[in-house]
């Protein structure tokens, strides 16, 4: 069901891939579900329906099931052939979740992902059609986590999805952009449901999870 706000979170440290692989952030959900900024998690339903038409929301998504870990070595950005990509499980659980907002007539406003592949293919799976966004891109580099600018992006779009009730947004990013932005962990597949408050800082209303 749906949960009412949590409270605003500060702007929380940045995440590396280091520590979210040491807390086993690439399995199941781990501790951090316990954080007050983890929300509560809601299995897809009539209340979560009813979240997103109240709209001011943006929905966050982890790519779909994508095998491993990192890109392999000197991959490119325009090839899909050198990342790694969505399974045939991953792929599936895209439309599902596509399937899951059709049923429920939810069309959102905007579906912006981040231009790596595995991202871009579990928007386009799920909502025909996605705009690539830099601000959602993986992070690279070292040490790899998410930049200021990109984070100032994201909260700046947050803000405007919030002042527009009766619509909501669409994001399909990556774990390590998530964690960067609320402090949350993130299965694959899994959204986040998102609000700025009045200081525009990110809060967790809550997880949605279609089956």
């Amino acid at each position: 069901m749906a949960s009412t706000p949590t409270g605003s979170c500060a702007v929380p440290p940045l995440f590396t891939r280091r520590r979210l692989l040491q807390a086993g952030a690439l399995g199941a959900l781990s501790a951090v579900a316990a954080s007050p900024l983890s929300g509560r998690a809601m299995a897809a339903s009539d209340d979560t329906a009813a979240l997103l038409r109240r709209g001011g929301v943006v929905v966050a998504f982890r790519h779909a099931l994508a095998p491993g870990t990192f890109d392999p070595p000197n991959f490119k950005l325009g090839d899909c052939s050198t990342q790694r990509n969505l399974s045939a499980e991953g792929r599936e659980q895209a439309r599902r979740l596509g399937a899951w907002f059709a049923a429920q007539g939810l069309r959102p406003d905007s579906v912006r992902s981040s231009p790596w592949c595995r991202c871009m293919d579990t928007a386009t799976l799920a909502f025909g059609a996605a705009q690539a966004w830099e601000a959602l891109a993986s992070p690279v580099g070292s040490p790899e986590t998410t930049t200021a600018d990109r984070l100032a992006q994201l909260r700046t779009a947050l803000v405007q999805a919030t002042q527009r009730p009766g619509r909501f947004a669409v994001w399909v990013t990556h774990m390590f952009v998530l964690a960067d932005l609320v402090g949350a962990n993130t299965t694959s597949g899994e959204g986040l449901v998102l609000q700025a408050d009045a200081a525009g800082k990110p809060v967790l209303l809550g997880r949605l999870v279609v089956a």
